[in-house]
């Protein structure tokens, strides 16, 4: 049983899209933060890999194929942003000064934890990419030559953390305005966090939309810069 499971092709994929779905279900029934869809999903999927004895590298020949859905899936994010082109017009200054800000201070944390806890070279490069899409930081992880794999589990965190606690640290920083949400949590977040932002509103989805792919490019060019200080 275990062996016909394993070896199935659509194994991966049933498993973590069927997860997913139970997490949404059950964020619905109670919606506490920490019940965050992506995470139960997470959890369920590890937990059911345990239970059956099954390795990831037998898991991810089906999951693999839901990674290909990535950059369509960022590139569709233009969508909300395009019904607000005009609000993007307007403000497209400040716009821009607080993407350029979130990033800069990504990227200045990164260098204090690494000086911090004294992380070499590749472990401090593997970092740099956390704040942007896995589509994006995967490629940024590997021509940095860091560890591929620390650097999704990096984004993953990041991402899950906007999305649980984004809307919250809004309310204790006193940020108010529409635009300035999306850019803050779009910026820190990425794709995990939109999903958040969409929630909260359509303008916040929209900016948080721009974020993620503008804050994707800068922090290519960042990290060129920033990888050779440590």
């Amino acid at each position: 049983m275990k062996e016909i499971i394993s070896e199935s092709l659509f194994f991966g994929v049933a498993l973590s899209v069927g997860t997913y779905i139970l997490g949404t279900i059950i964020k619905k029934k109670w919606d506490i933060f920490i019940f965050n869809p992506l995470l139960l999903a997470i959890t369920l999927t590890i937990s059911t890999l345990l239970v059956l004895g099954i390795d990831y590298s037998s898991y991810n020949e089906g999951a693999k194929f839901l990674t290909y859905l990535l950059t369509p899936g960022t590139v569709a994010l233009a969508i909300p942003l395009y019904e607000q082109v005009m609000l993007l017009k307007k403000n497209l200054t400040a716009i821009l000064v607080g993407i350029a800000s979130g990033v800069m201070c990504s990227g200045i944390s990164i260098f204090a934890m690494a000086l911090l806890f004294g992380l070499n070279h590749t472990q401090y490069v593997t970092l740099l990419p956390k704040s942007i899409t896995t589509a994006i930081g995967i490629g940024l992880s590997a021509e940095l030559n860091g560890y591929v794999a620390i650097t999704v589990s990096a984004i993953i965190f990041t991402g899950l953390i906007g999305n649980i606690a984004g809307g919250l640290f809004c309310r204790l920083l006193h940020i108010k305005h529409p635009i300035a949400k999306g850019v803050a949590i779009g910026t820190a977040s990425h794709v995990m966090g939109t999903s958040k932002a969409m929630e909260i509103g359509e303008i916040e989805g929209a900016m948080s939309s721009l974020s993620v792919a503008v804050a994707g490019c800068m922090t290519v060019g960042a990290a060129i810069l920033l990888e050779w200080w440590i």
